[in-house]
């Protein structure tokens, strides 16, 4: 400690010296609050309630205002303020639900002075007007909020905000009558003292109970707020509706909020749980603090600034049992542990890169273009002169690259999403209609997956040449499956002996698969020539002609070589090796020697050749009689894989699905689920809920199953008392009305039922949507400024 810097700060004619330093306390702290002279702090809690002096180089006990043997819950603290008017004067929130003034000038050891006990359950929070001495102001767990005035026994006004918890009030330092008050619910209302029956303002701050607020105290309409949802938000309370203007994303919920003096956008923050940090946020800048305090080693209850003018010093109490006096200028700054360097991708493909403005000058070469889009556009940020502090003058350029609009289009994946089938049907339905949609988007590659995966899990029967030829199209004689045959290459004098080597018991049927478009036709060019020794050698080449050139077909004249095309019955010994595998040529040879070839078959047999001719040859029956069922798993996980790799998860998701059982053992569960996790967010981004929500209904990981069970329960109030519904249906248990009235036509909802979560009125969607092309008020008449998602 003695290496911390001693402040002094000079406040009109007082000074404040001091060094960063703590005390230990008897017991926990609770909350807090420092006198208007800066000289004492009031520490209250459980079992605590003391008055401690801050001298220059510790804190000295002043005064214990938990007397007698046996201490009454009256002085076991929730909340403590000290009034900023009367330096005698202090108030305390009990958590028996009692309200307790104590009055330092009386000469007697006990100082307690009146007590309150109007409210039924826990006071959460007390407050004095910043102006008028004898009013005082609290907030308690039974969701009533009571005004006092300190001259007479009873509370002056009483205050409903139709929820179960008030969780903070605090008056507004310029407005005289106007006092905020925060909820479980999320809700913030603003309330007139002289109006005690109905709030002038609500609306939702938080997903979540709202902890904490503070006005601002330069800018009157400035209203600070922190919660559950580990979020500080600041809104703008001079317009019709509150307006969010700054929000801070912190790790932990949210349980005070102070505002810095002397500094507009700086406030300080402290944590419920798991984080013992107290925080100074720019709210400017709101993911990295300006400063930290780490002195805690438990989680801190109270913070407060000690002087309303004095921006360096903090004072703060724990649970750790420990009060510290934290000096500004001993804090750390994550700033400066922070990465100086970042680059992000926009949805659409445009990325920033952010640096030192002083190593982007340093480079001579780069120059700022403004309004170009082919080169980086810079933009410095400009420095506030009034800031006084020079770790946040630090100044940083930023360059953007964006894509060309057309190019980053993203239609294609929204329509691919909408289109797709992925359950419902036979796969062969599926992957033929999936194939359509890529092949329609221009997405050819996708399309062709598509087709494979259909010859490839499909049995036999399903395959038809015309909708495999179809979805192949025109160009795709690069296919494994298309073998392309040049016949210039084949010598003129092979004869018929060379072909085939063939017992006459053997039998091999092979299915073969030919484009329905092309037709095949005899000629006499095509007769074999007997007795030549020149061996057969079949050339794989390219197709040189179309499709529609490769086989044409005589129709006119079926049966006019029929007696010339007969060729023997036995053996002939070979000319030359034969692959395992014959070629096309030698199928269409055998099909036609064969004895369960019918005469029509056989008639078409007969080919001539036009410049050179393709066919498609697909054996099922060496698929299912060879392989086994799993052969092409590995070659289909690579290429899911492959499409991962290459940002395009809707197809490896997509693929998933159809498949389901035949290709979901060769992934690891770890894989899936990532891929699902980013498909998922992609459908979100595009505001595709519905086909996000059926991706995950159809998906196999739990922990994928498990995302649209959140957050499925809804917690409505009736429209009539308020009061949560607690009954199975729509009849309200409390005052036995019907909570479903649509406030516009005044029947019962029996379809879609929207309704506002501030004020809990609704009615039938169309009616709702109706009446807010025109009005922005509620249509029930109670005033309030209705918004729906």
């Amino acid at each position: 400690m003695e290496k911390m810097a001693r402040v002094t700060t000079a406040l009109g004619g007082n000074t404040i010296t001091g060094r960063t330093m703590f005390c230990h306390l008897d017991a926990p702290a609770n909350a807090i609050s420092v006198c208007r002279d800066a000289a004492q702090v009031v520490v209250a809690g459980r079992n605590i309630f003391k008055i401690y002096a801050i001298e220059e180089e510790q804190f000295v006990e002043k005064l214990n205002l938990r007397v007698g043997r046996k201490p009454s819950l009256n002085f076991s603290c929730a909340d403590v303020v000290w009034h900023q008017m009367d330096e005698n004067l202090l108030a305390t929130a009990a958590t028996n639900g009692v309200v307790v003034t104590w009055n330092l000038g009386k000469p007697s050891r006990n100082k307690q002075d009146q007590l309150f006990t109007e409210h039924k359950r826990t006071v959460n929070k007390v407050c004095f007007h910043p102006t008028e001495v004898y009013m005082l102001l609290s907030g308690s767990q039974d969701g009533y909020m009571k005004c006092f005035d300190l001259r007479k026994k009873d509370s002056v006004s009483t205050f409903s905000g139709q929820s179960e918890s008030v969780r903070d009030v605090q008056f507004s330092i310029r407005d005289y009558f106007t006092f905020a008050a925060t909820f479980e619910n999320g809700n913030v209302q603003l309330w007139d003292i002289r109006r005690p029956d109905r709030y002038e303002r609500m609306f939702t701050a938080h997903n979540g109970p709202v902890f904490c607020c503070d006005w601002h105290p330069e800018d009157r309409g400035w209203l600070a707020t922190g919660g559950r949802d580990k979020m500080v938000k600041v809104w703008d309370m001079n317009t019709n509706r509150a307006k969010e203007i700054y929000c801070v994303q912190t790790i932990a919920s949210v349980a005070r909020v102070k505002w810095r003096p002397e500094c507009k956008h700086h406030i300080a923050t402290c944590s419920m749980m798991v984080d013992h940090n107290i925080y100074v946020w720019d709210v400017r800048r709101p993911f990295i603090p300006s400063a930290m305090f780490e002195e805690h080693k438990d989680v801190t209850t109270g913070i407060v600034w000690r002087h309303l003018h004095d921006p360096y010093f903090l004072l703060s109490g724990s649970k750790d049992s420990t009060l510290y006096q934290h000096i500004f200028k001993d804090a750390s700054q994550p700033i400066d542990r922070a990465n100086p360097e970042g680059l992000c991708y926009s949805l659409y493909g445009d990325l920033a890169f952010a640096a030192k403005e002083s190593l982007i000058s340093s480079d001579s070469n780069r120059k700022p273009y403004i309004g170009d889009r082919r080169h980086p556009i810079f933009f410095k940020r400009k420095l506030d002169p009034t800031e006084q502090f020079e770790y946040i003058s630090s100044s940083s350029a930023l360059s953007v690259f964006e894509t060309d609009v057309e190019s980053g289009s993203m239609d294609w994946f929204v329509r691919t999403a909408k289109q797709y089938v992925l359950a419902g049907r036979p796969l062969a339905e599926l992957c033929d209609h999936n194939a359509a949609v890529a092949k329609e988007l221009d997405r050819n590659q996708v399309a062709q997956t598509w087709t494979m995966l259909r010859i490839i899990y499909s049995s036999p029967g399903t395959v038809s040449s015309a909708n495999l030829n179809h979805s192949m199209g025109k160009g795709s004689a690069s296919l494994p499956l298309m073998n392309s045959f040049n016949m210039k290459d084949i010598q003129s004098g092979m004869g018929s002996e060379s072909r085939l080597d063939r017992s006459k018991g053997e039998s091999r049927p092979e299915n073969i698969l030919m484009d329905s478009s092309s037709t095949l036709i005899n000629n006499d060019d095509n007769e074999e020539t007997e007795g030549s020794d020149v061996p057969a050698d079949y050339l794989l080449g390219d197709v040189e002609g179309d499709e529609d050139e490769l086989y044409m077909m005589d129709h006119e004249n079926p049966h006019a070589e029929e007696q010339e095309y007969i060729l023997p019955q036995e053996a002939f010994p070979l000319r030359h090796e034969i692959v395992d595998n014959p070629s096309a040529l030698d199928h269409l040879q055998e099909k036609a020697d064969s004895p369960h070839v019918s005469g029509n078959e056989a008639e078409t047999v007969s080919l001539t050749p036009v410049e050179s001719f393709s066919l498609i040859s697909i054996s099922h029956s060496l698929y299912e009689n060879r392989l086994p069922p799993d052969f092409f798993s590995p070659i289909v996980r690579d290429m899911l894989l492959f499409y991962a790799e290459q940002g395009d998860v809707q197809m490896a998701v997509s693929v998933l699905i159809v498949l389901g059982d035949r290709i979901r053992k060769e992934i690891d569960e770890q894989t899936q689920e990532h891929w699902y996790t980013s498909y998922i967010d992609l459908l979100q981004r595009f505001q595709l809920w519905n086909i996000s929500n059926e991706v995950i209904k159809l998906s196999t990981c739990r922990a994928i199953n498990c995302l649209n069970q959140a957050s499925t329960t809804l917690h409505i109030n009736c429209t009539n008392c308020k009061r949560p519904m607690s009954n199975k249906g729509w009849i309200c248990d409390r005052c036995r009305q019907c909570a479903s009235m649509c406030a516009v036509c005044h029947h019962v909802v029996k379809g879609l039922f929207v309704w506002c979560q501030g004020c809990s009125h609704g009615g039938h969607l169309q009616h709702i949507m109706k009446w807010l092309e025109s009005s922005s008020h509620c249509p029930a008449g109670c005033g309030h400024l209705c918004e729906y998602t």
